[in-house]
């Protein structure tokens, strides 16, 4: 889908904007058009509904929509803008609408909260229902508290995308977002694959996000045997994208424990993380999103991508 929009979804909350401004510059990453999605709430809904059956049809309905003014300036301040910007005012509930304008869509970008939300929570109902379901990538920005202690300079994932990956069983589509966002961005693919067994009693781990390059993995090697056979599982499983994408860098990280704790951990630094939507054992239809992808939406300190499963070849 090279011809594909990135669709920004706002509301007019601030987590909106700032997600706004990330879709208006990964458009411009991509030499793509920005669509920008307004969902019109209900009371505007029934506005228009009255409007259509009392006001002659020859004349165009006229309503005041202060998110699209607000859009409109914000864009008109902007350094640089795509060639291409719509905005588009979308009727209906807000995961249904923004599924549909994701259909043809090359990312769909959204806040991590937006209007009506608490704000103790970290991910609203709606960021959640279209992560969930929408049939593109969709990227959530979160919103400036969680933030806050991101460090983009600072950390092994600095400035880098970083894919959680299962070596057996992570989509193809998966880890080809992720390639295709390292070289938009001229940077570094970090691959950070977890395994449950601990290291040796005898080993010291000085640092437990420890990046391996493959020519690294030597068989007497001083990883644990989980950890060597999971980073020769990633090796195998990267030789296509590193064939498709060699201009991309590639850093290995096998690591013990929970993955989504190390994606999350990397995420302050990270300019994307990238996980697959779907528990790798359940159906490709289903909608419950996999326990990685929510812990790390829920937790993450930068944008994370939630990648759906969009060919057949998975």
């Amino acid at each position: 889908m090279s011809n594909a929009p990135v669709v920004a979804a706002v509301d007019g909350s601030e987590d909106s904007l700032r997600a706004l401004e990330w879709a208006r510059t990964e458009a411009l990453r991509h030499g793509a058009a920005l669509v920008v999605a307004h969902v019109l709430p209900d009371s505007a809904q029934l506005y228009a509904a009255r409007r259509s059956s009392l006001a002659d049809p020859s004349q165009p309905e006229q309503y005041a929509d202060p998110v699209g003014e607000r859009v409109r300036d914000i864009l008109a301040g902007a350094a640089e803008l795509p060639a291409e910007v719509r905005y588009d005012s979308l009727e209906g509930s807000v995961p249904e609408a923004l599924r549909v304008s994701g259909e043809e869509a090359r990312m769909l970008v959204m806040g991590s909260r937006g209007h009506g939300g608490f704000a103790a929570l970290l991910l609203g109902s709606n960021s959640r229902a279209v992560a969930s379901s929408a049939p593109c990538p969709v990227v959530v920005v979160p919103h400036a508290a969680r933030s806050a202690g991101a460090d983009a300079t600072a950390g092994p994932s600095a400035g880098r995308v970083v894919l959680g990956l299962h070596a057996a069983e992570t989509a193809d589509d998966v880890v080809a977002f992720a390639f295709a966002e390292a070289a938009a961005r001229g940077t570094t693919v970090q691959v950070v694959s977890a395994y449950a067994i601990p290291p040796a009693p005898n080993m010291v781990v000085d640092n437990p996000f420890q990046v391996i390059p493959p020519e690294g993995l030597a068989d007497d090697g001083d990883a644990v045997p989980a950890e060597r056979e999971m980073l020769r599982s990633q090796t195998e499983r990267l030789e296509p994208f590193r064939a498709r994408w060699p201009q991309v860098p590639v850093e290995q990280a096998a690591v013990p424990g929970d993955a989504a704790e190390r994606l999350v951990t990397a995420s302050r630094s990270a300019a994307l993380v990238v996980v697959g939507r779907h528990h790798p054992r359940r159906s490709v239809g289903s909608l419950m999103i996999g326990s990685v992808a929510h812990a790390v939406l829920h937790h993450a300190h930068g944008p994370v991508a939630v990648v759906p499963t969009l060919s057949d070849d998975a």
